[in-house]
């Protein structure tokens, strides 16, 4: 009886153990959720950030707001040059559990065709995912370090496709210096937009050198507009995030589409809203080149180029004609 009583509080004593563990796990899972996801208020009440190089307060409809700048200097190259051996084993296993190799992989298989160029490639995490039909691939980046492991992966596979890749550095946001007008059939940028130091003037370029049939494809992360306190959370470490990974992860996806007038044909968003799926069309290519050749003649003539508004008692910077070509009718 003596052991049947012992086996049985040590049952017992299990039980509350294991009830209090459960229970204490459950308190600290509802506290960090509850911090969370509720509004800082406190942060909200704070003075507007500015941007450290205009100077100017960045609303929601100031141009700047999409794209904020989170250091002075941000050597994202240099960045990436040095995280590039060692990036790929870094996230991996968060791709493979939020099950971003599924989205890149239905991105282009779907939709990727003819000759494609892609953007921001980095380490090529794409090159497994382009589908037999397309014609010909080139990846490019501003890392060459990125490009290397590129090149190394295409060198590793082995498919009689392997031709078909092209790899060399080159700026996204000045394509004009190595493509023409209506280059590409498809235009890829994955995870790249975060990246760009202006990433509506990279995805301006990207409509010039898409065919007027062809497809900019996107699959990005920024703010998500369903939980503000995520929202919150990547506001919050943004600039840490930033200078570590040279990415900007809260970026307002939907406005930079807006703003560079591409025409949204499919628009899905994962993970709370923080990954955003896009297929986009080039657009009305007449108004981009009429934009094109008036930042030209800014250029040439070295003008400002800058209206200065009031609204609501402050003062924004916009650039000169930007809301003759503004494209507000168009669906988002």
């Amino acid at each position: 009886r003596t052991g049947i009583l012992l086996s049985s509080m040590s049952i017992n004593n299990r039980r509350k153990a294991l009830a209090l563990a459960s229970a204490g796990a459950y308190g600290i899972a509802v506290y960090f959720t509850y911090q969370f996801l509720t509004p800082d208020q406190e942060s909200s009440e704070k003075k507007q950030p500015t941007d450290r190089i205009s100077g100017t307060t960045i609303t929601p409809s100031s141009s700047s707001h999409c794209c904020p700048r989170y250091t002075t200097d941000p050597k994202r190259t240099q960045t990436f040059q040095k995280i590039a051996q060692v990036y790929d084993d870094q996230i991996n296993r968060d791709e493979l559990a939020m099950g971003l190799p599924l989205l890149r992989r239905a991105l282009l298989y779907f939709h990727a065709k003819g000759d494609v160029l892609e953007v921001g490639a980095g380490t090529g995490r794409n090159i497994d995912y382009y589908p037999s039909t397309v014609h010909k691939v080139v990846l490019t980046d501003t890392s060459d370090q990125m490009l290397m492991r590129a090149r190394t992966k295409i060198q590793e596979t082995q498919s009689e496709h392997n031709s078909k890749f092209q790899v060399f550095v080159a700026d996204a946001s000045t394509m004009t210096n190595y493509y023409a007008e209506n280059s590409f059939d498809t235009v890829v940028d994955t995870f790249g937009l975060c990246s760009f130091d202006d990433p509506v003037q990279v995805l301006r370029e990207l409509r010039r050198i898409c065919k007027p049939g062809g497809k900019i494809l996107l699959l990005e992360h920024g703010r998500t507009k369903s939980w503000q306190g995520l929202s919150n959370y990547l506001d919050k470490h943004a600039e840490t995030h930033a200078k570590n990974w040279g990415c900007v992860w809260n970026r307002d996806i939907d406005l930079m589409l807006n703003e560079a007038g591409l025409e949204v044909e499919r628009l899905d968003t994962w993970h709370f809203g923080t990954t955003y799926y896009a297929v986009c069309r080039p657009g009305n290519k007449v108004e981009l080149m009429k934009q094109r050749k008036d930042d030209e003649i800014c250029r040439l003539h070295k003008r400002e180029c800058m209206d200065e508004t009031v609204e609501d008692g402050r003062k924004k910077i916009r650039w000169w004609k930007r809301m003759l070509v503004w494209p507000s009718n168009r669906e988002q």
